[in-house]
């Protein structure tokens, strides 16, 4: 059938997630960055994610799709509710309303998500941030790494070995898309760590960007 529906820019999308908490359906997922829009019969064609979107990333159209099917959307939505809440991109305030310390005195994380696979490329907490990449075991292995590391930094995490893939293109992108400023690593001494180091080296080198890049090595002991 011919109907109303969303369409999603691409080009325009900086994979925010709005729109994704936004969407009442649960039609509208992130995907290496960028909203999609997961199946036709999820998306009732009104709309709700279009004022969130703060790129103009979203419009209707007038297509070929298959008819919006409620009972199938509340399902999808109802599963999405008990998933992970990483796909959701979040920048914390430093403060609170009783105590502006608080959250300087608990945690120096200053945005979600964190994980490499879930973090988008391009994302308002980015720009002008000093990034730090560590790996998933480096918060362990130190009692101050909040401060020592993480203070003034907006921090991704992944892990070269357990995760199976190349850092590289991923963080090349997030680099050159967003003005990053500086590039820290957070790395164990252990071997498999040195997977992480050089996807951020290559990373900074592929970007065609003149970034300061700082390693630091965790011991294990």
């Amino acid at each position: 059938m011919i109907r109303k529906i969303i369409k999603i820019d691409n080009e325009k999308c900086n994979g925010c997630g709005l729109c994704v908490n936004a969407c009442r359906e649960g039609a509208i997922t992130l995907s290496d960055g960028k909203a999609k829009l997961t199946r036709d019969d999820y998306c009732d064609g009104l709309g709700s994610c279009l004022p969130v979107c703060q790129k103009n990333a979203i419009s209707f159209e007038e297509r070929e799709a298959q008819a919006y099917d409620e009972n199938a959307a509340r399902v999808n939505k109802t599963k999405m509710e008990y998933g992970c809440s990483g796909a959701m991109a979040k920048e914390f305030s430093m403060y609170s309303d009783t105590d502006p310390d608080y959250l300087s005195k608990n945690t120096e994380l200053r945005q979600w998500p964190i994980q490499m696979k879930l973090v988008p490329v391009n994302a308002p907490f980015f720009n002008e941030s000093n990034l730090l990449i560590a790996v998933d075991c480096a918060a362990y292995s130190s009692v101050t790494f909040h401060q020592q590391y993480m203070k003034g930094k907006i921090t991704i995490i992944g892990c070269p070995k357990l995760d199976n893939v190349d850092y590289t293109e991923k963080l090349a992108e997030i680099i050159a898309r967003n003005d990053i400023k500086s590039v820290t690593v957070a790395r164990m001494e252990v071997p498999c760590c040195s997977g992480i180091e050089y996807a951020a080296q290559s990373a900074v080198k592929y970007s065609g960007k003149s970034i300061t890049l700082r390693v630091y090595t965790l011991p294990i002991n």
